[in-house]
């Protein structure tokens, strides 16, 4: 595939902070045996990864802004900006498991317009521009065409410890699993949303996300022909931080899915 200036950018940049995220993978495996564990360690590898990035970025457009996970933040020209997770699957890092990646989009006048997601340790590159297509290591990736829920393998992302709504997250899973072939908690949305644009996954949906756990997945499962909103059927995903993608049918029946849940939720009774 022919990349345009900017998506070289952008792939260079994962490609040197994935390089380090590799290197320090290897050290979180050797620090599990410690009492005191690699939490630390990965911290760090967190956000020299992000500098990494930013200062990529930075070198070959000084003016554009950029947000990253880690808590860079600048305003830039107002028309462009990076959006970065130097390391997406944190806690699989932290526990040795091979599902992260790099993620970096790039929003142009409030629209995502391109998408990179690496993950190092298994050197699996997915790319998307605009209008350009979705590629896994220079192969064009299409969404699965399955129309047929029981033959379905769905992603999702599940609550833990002292974040997310846990009561909706298993509301929403239960009425799922006697109909499709299987749920998967991968631990890391870019990683989830890049499966889908490559028919990994027939489909994805998770709640409570941040602009950088999906942005560059967005553009890549658009690119690879799927369908991707926020869970009221709407393009706000990066405002509402739920998101919900697929082929047509897998799309539509997820959100169906979130929808039955909500309206079967008791209703809070309004006092005087």
């Amino acid at each position: 595939m022919s990349r345009s200036a900017l998506l070289n950018v952008m792939v260079n940049a994962a490609d040197k902070a994935g390089r380090g995220l590799a290197r320090d993978f290897g050290e979180v495996e050797n620090l599990q045996v410690s009492r005191k564990g690699p939490a630390d360690f990965v911290s760090r590898a967190d956000k020299r990864a992000e500098e990494v990035i930013h200062a990529e970025l930075l070198r070959a457009r000084p003016s554009f802004g950029f947000l990253g996970e880690e808590g860079t933040v600048e305003e830039g020209d107002g028309q462009h900006r990076w959006i970065v997770d130097p390391l997406d699957g944190t806690t699989n890092f932290l526990h040795g498991v091979p599902i992260f990646g790099v993620s970096i989009a790039l929003e142009r006048q409030g629209e995502l317009v391109a998408g990179v997601v690496y993950n190092p340790v298994l050197d699996e590159l997915y790319v998307a521009e605009r209008g350009q297509g979705a590629f896994l290591n220079n192969r064009r990736l299409r969404v699965a065409a399955r129309d047929d829920l029981a033959a379905c393998l769905i992603g999702t992302g599940l609550p833990f410890m002292g974040h997310g709504n846990h009561v909706r997250a298993l509301s929403e899973v239960q009425p799922l699993m006697s109909r499709v072939a299987g749920i998967r908690r991968a631990g890391a949305a870019a990683i989830d949303l890049a499966w889908t644009a490559a028919g990994r996954l027939d489909g994805f949906w998770e709640h409570d996300l941040k602009p950088w756990d999906m942005a560059a997945g967005i553009v890549l499962v658009r690119e690879a022909g799927g369908f991707v909103t926020d869970a009221d059927n709407r393009g706000e995903m990066l405002k509402t931080g739920s998101v919900v993608a697929g082929n047509d049918f897998v799309h539509r029946a997820l959100l169906g899915n979130v929808k039955d849940v909500r309206e079967a939720r008791p209703r809070p009774v309004a006092t005087q």
